[in-house]
C-alpha cells in the first residue's frame, strides 16, 4: 500500500487515489479564476501587484493542504471573491481605510470565527438568522460584485443626473468583455472544464492582438519562488482597534460564517458525508481550518480565506477525500512560478467572471418566500441596498433591522429570538451614529 492510500484510505469512501487525483485537477481548473481575479482585486485596493499574487497563491496552498491532511475535506480553501470586492470596493474605498488597516480587520474577523466555532456559539448565530434572510444575503452579494464587474469593464458608468447609467458600448475594452461574457457561459452551458479560466485567457489573448493591451515583454515564467514580500506581516491590527472598525469587522465575520456553513455543508451533503440526522465528520475541523486560514491570509497579505464552491466539480468527479485537496494545494503551488503571467491580466477580461459569479450567486432568490411580504420586504432590502450603497454592511443591516422591526410592528414578537434582537439591535446603533 502506497503512502495516499495508507494516509487518506480513498477505498474506504468509495473512491481511488487515481479519482482523487483527478478530482484535484478538475476543482483546480475550476478555482483558477482567482488566481487572476482576486489579485486584481487586491491591488484596486492598493496593495502591490506582485504581492498580492504570490499571497493569493500561497494562502490558497497552506489553507488547502490544511483542509486536507487535517480536516479530510475534498475542498479548495481560498481568498473570497465577494469578501474581496467589499475589501478592495469599500474598505478601502468609501470607507477611506488603508489596506494595512482592512487586512488588521480580517485578522481580527479571523480570531473572531475561531472562537466562535470552537466555542460552538457559531451554530447558534447561524440558526438564529433566518433562511430566507440568509438567502438574500447570498443574493444581494451576487448582485454587488456584478455590479463592480459592469463598472470594471465600463458596461455602467456613473452619470450626475440619474447616479448610474448605460456605459460606452463601443468601448474596445467593453465589447471585449461582452464577449467574455458569452464566451465563458457558453464553455459553462457546454460543461467544459476550466471554463472561467479559458474565459480569461481568451479575452486577454484577443486584447493583445488587436492592441487594446500590451503584449508580454518580460519572461513569463519565473525562476525563483515568488514571495508576498511587500504584504507579509503588514496587517494593522491596533489601526483596526482605534478606528472602531465594528461593523466591517462583524461583516466580514458573518460573511465568513455564513459562506463556509453553507459551502461545506452542501459539498458535504454532495460527497455523502453527512449522516441522516445531519452530522458532518471533522466539520468543526473544516470551520477552524477556516478561521485560521483568514488569520493566515491577513498576515500574508489577503483577505478573508473560505472552502470554495467550485470544490464541488471534483466532487463530481468523485473526489471524497483530502487527498483531492492535496492535489489542489500541488497545482496551486506550481502555480506560483507562473505569477508573472497574472500581471499580463487586464481588467476586462476578469470583469466577465465577477458578472457570472453574480448571476450564479443570484439562483437563490427562487428559494425566498417573497409571497409573506415580512419576508420579502427585509429580503429585498437586503438585496437592492448591498449594490446600491456600494456596501455589503449596509445590506446586512436593512435586512436584519426591516426583519425585526416589522415583525414587532405587527405583533409577531414569537418570530424574533433574542440572539436576532441583538444582532438587529447593533445594525441600528451603528446607522443611528452616522445621524450625528
Amino acid at each position: 500500500m502506497n503512502l495516499p492510500e495508507k494516509y487518506f484510505n480513498p477505498a474506504a469512501r468509495g473512491s481511488t487515489v487515481r479519482r482523487e487525483c483527478l478530482a484535484g485537477l478538475t476543482s483546480f481548473m475550476a478555482m483558477s479564476y482567482l488566481i487572476f481575479v482576486v489579485p486584481a482585486m487586491l491591488a484596486d485596493a492598493g496593495m502591490p501587484r506582485e504581492s498580492a499574487v504570490a499571497a493569493t497563491l500561497w494562502v490558497s496552498i497552506l489553507a488547502t493542504l490544511l483542509m486536507g491532511l487535517w480536516a479530510g475535506f475534498p475542498v479548495g480553501v481560498a481568498p473570497g471573491l465577494g469578501i474581496t470586492a467589499f475589501f478592495a470596493y469599500y474598505v478601502c474605498g468609501p470607507a477611506g481605510y488603508t489596506w494595512q488597516t482592512g487586512l488588521g480587520a480580517v485578522f481580527i474577523s479571523g480570531v473572531v470565527f475561531l472562537l466562535l466555532t470552537a466555542t460552538h456559539l457559531r451554530q447558534k448565530i447561524i440558526d438564529a438568522v433566518p433562511l430566507d434572510l440568509k438567502y438574500a444575503i447570498v443574493v444581494g452579494i451576487g448582485a454587488f460584485i456584478a455590479f463592480i464587474g459592469m463598472k470594471n469593464c465600463g458596461m455602467v458608468a456613473a452619470d450626475p443626473s440619474t447616479f448610474v447609467t448605460l456605459g460606452n458600448l463601443a468601448a474596445p475594452e467593453t465589447l471585449l468583455a461582452v464577449a467574455g461574457i458569452f464566451l465563458i457561459s457558453m464553455l459553462m452551458v457546454l460543461r467544459v472544464p476550466g471554463a472561467i479560466l479559458i474565459g480569461i485567457l481568451a479575452i486577454t489573448v484577443l486584447g493583445m492582438l488587436t492592441g487594446v493591451t500590451s503584449a508580454p515583454q518580460g519572461p513569463l515564467f519565473s525562476t525563483t519562488l515568488p514571495l508576498p514580500g511587500e504584504t507579509f506581516l503588514r496587517m494593522d491590527i491596533k489601526g483596526a482597534l482605534q478606528h472602531g472598525l465594528i461593523s466591517i469587522i462583524f461583516t466580514l465575520t458573518m460573511v465568513d460564517l455564513f459562506d463556509n456553513m453553507g459551502v461545506l455543508i452542501g459539498l458535504s451533503h454532495k460527497a455523502g458525508f453527512m449522516r441522516e440526522d445531519g452530522h458532518i465528520e471533522n466539520l468543526d475541523r473544516a470551520l477552524i481550518t477556516d478561521s485560521l486560514a483568514t488569520m493566515g491570509s491577513a498576515a500574508l497579505g489577503a483577505t478573508t480565506a473560505t472552502s470554495y464552491l467550485e470544490s464541488a466539480a471534483g466532487v463530481a468527479e468523485g473526489g471524497r477525500t483530502g487527498l483531492t485537496a492535496v492535489v489542489i494545494a500541488a497545482l496551486f503551488f506550481l502555480a506560483l512560478f507562473f505569477a508573472p503571467l497574472v500581471s499580463l491580466v487586464p481588467t476586462f477580461a476578469t470583469a466577465p467572471v465577477l458578472i457570472i459569479v453574480g448571476a450564479m450567486m443570484m439562483q437563490d432568490v427562487g428559494r425566498i418566500r417573497f409571497a409573506d411580504f415580512t419576508v420579502a420586504l427585509p429580503a429585498f432590502l437586503t438585496i437592492v441596498s448591498m449594490p446600491l450603497t456600494f456596501n455589503i454592511a449596509t445590506g446586512f443591516g436593512f435586512g436584519f433591522v426591516s426583519w425585526v422591526g416589522i415583525r414587532l410592528l405587527t405583533g409577531r414578537f414569537r418570530e424574533v429570538n433574542a440572539l436576532m434582537a441583538l444582532i438587529a439591535l447593533c445594525f441600528a446603533i451603528n446607522f443611528s451614529l452616522r445621524l450625528q
